[in-house]
């Protein structure tokens, strides 16, 4: 299971990778750089799902079951 994921931020395209939390989807992520506010896409349960490298953990784990 990966539990580090880059995120992309679809606004000024910032990448910082960040350790993602095992046991909840984080549904905000605001990115460093410009300050937008970013939240899961549509059908997306977070934001390492929408704009990460890899998915969350539970989702992970989710389509590995």
């Amino acid at each position: 299971m990966q539990l580090q994921s880059t995120i992309v931020c679809p606004e000024c395209s910032f990448i910082k990778t960040e350790t993602m939390p095992t046991d909840s989807c984080r549904v905000l992520y605001q990115c460093l750089n410009c300050g937008v506010m970013l939240r899961p896409k549509p059908g997306d349960c977070c934001v390492f799902c929408s704009y990460g490298s890899f998915p969350c953990p539970p989702k992970q784990e989710e389509e590995t079951s």
